[in-house]
């Protein structure tokens, strides 16, 4: 099961920390063997991966901690995940922490739109009133009491409302006391670099394929002030590109054989951990 404490020691560190998003257990696992010291536990993943659609509050606080407590089974590097809304009123946060605690995962992020929620890059967020999120922030850090989870607090106002609501937003909850403060939304480097320039202290940037912000280096970032970095939809989107190239090949050709790179069945096989379930056998079985 993944560390929590480990994450708070390399956010310590003097390297930002980067969290590529998996949709899945598996893919978490390849996130770990390539070598990065984190993962992101993404919701826009979770609800692909789990229902086909698209990241739009859709999931349960049930579904979504049985998902990140499968992550955290499955790899030994700290798990960040999205906890939406929180899924309810304080009780149901309160709920939320403590299931997400039992989970294993070492951080969790709360945002600030009302139910239903939606993906931080789409349009049509609305938000709750500053006054509230903050209450529910403390709520979060009240239940998760003295146990080593980071609390991340989101907005989700620059689409909605703004860059300058967006940093008010950022720096309130920075004054309730969470661990650090993720700005979503963002699509421009210009963005990027006002979230920088705007707020001190420990924060988090989504960088999202597709969009502007992939021109910044991990140095960039790190150069910025950003402790922690997420690519919630890197491994997705190019799984599923390559999936569908896959497909298209053997409709056509009616066979596999001469279509995209893949893994071998051994190359998967140790991927997910055979070796360990054979050495098992080998010792204990009949």
């Amino acid at each position: 099961m993944a560390g929590d404490s480990s994450l708070r020691r390399l956010l310590e560190g003097p390297d930002i920390v980067l969290a590529p998003g998996a949709a899945d257990s598996i893919t978490a696992r390849i996130v770990e063997s390539v070598g990065f010291p984190a993962v992101y536990m993404t919701g826009f993943g979770a609800t692909a991966s789990r229902l086909g659609m698209p990241d739009i509050g859709l999931l349960s606080q049930t579904e979504m901690t049985e998902h990140a407590r499968n992550m955290t089974r499955a790899v030994s590097i700290p798990v960040i995940a999205d906890a939406d809304t929180g899924y309810g009123g304080p009780s149901n946060i309160d709920r939320t922490v403590r299931e997400y605690l039992q989970a294993g995962v070492a951080a969790i992020h709360l945002e600030d739109q009302v139910s239903p929620k939606r993906c931080g890059q789409m349009s049509g967020a609305r938000l709750m009133d500053a006054d509230s999120s903050v209450k529910r922030l403390r709520c979060a850090m009240q239940a998760r009491g003295t146990a080593d989870l980071l609390i991340i607090g989101r907005t989700d106002a620059l689409p909605a409302a703004g860059m300058a609501e967006a940093i008010r937003r950022a720096r309130l909850y920075q004054d309730a006391g969470v661990d650090m403060v993720f700005v979503d939304g963002v699509k421009k480097v210009e963005e990027v670099e006002a979230v920088a320039r705007a707020i001190d202290g420990p924060k988090v940037v989504s960088v999202v394929d597709g969009n502007e912000t992939t021109r910044l280096t991990a140095t960039d970032l790190q150069d910025l002030g950003f402790g922690l970095a997420l690519y919630a939809v890197t491994a997705l989107f190019t799984a599923t590109r390559a999936i569908n190239g896959a497909l298209t090949h053997l409709k056509a050709a009616g066979t596999p054989a001469g279509g995209p790179a893949r893994h071998t069945y051994e190359e998967f096989s140790r991927l997910a951990g055979v070796d360990v379930h054979n050495d098992l056998d080998d010792r204990f079985g009949g």
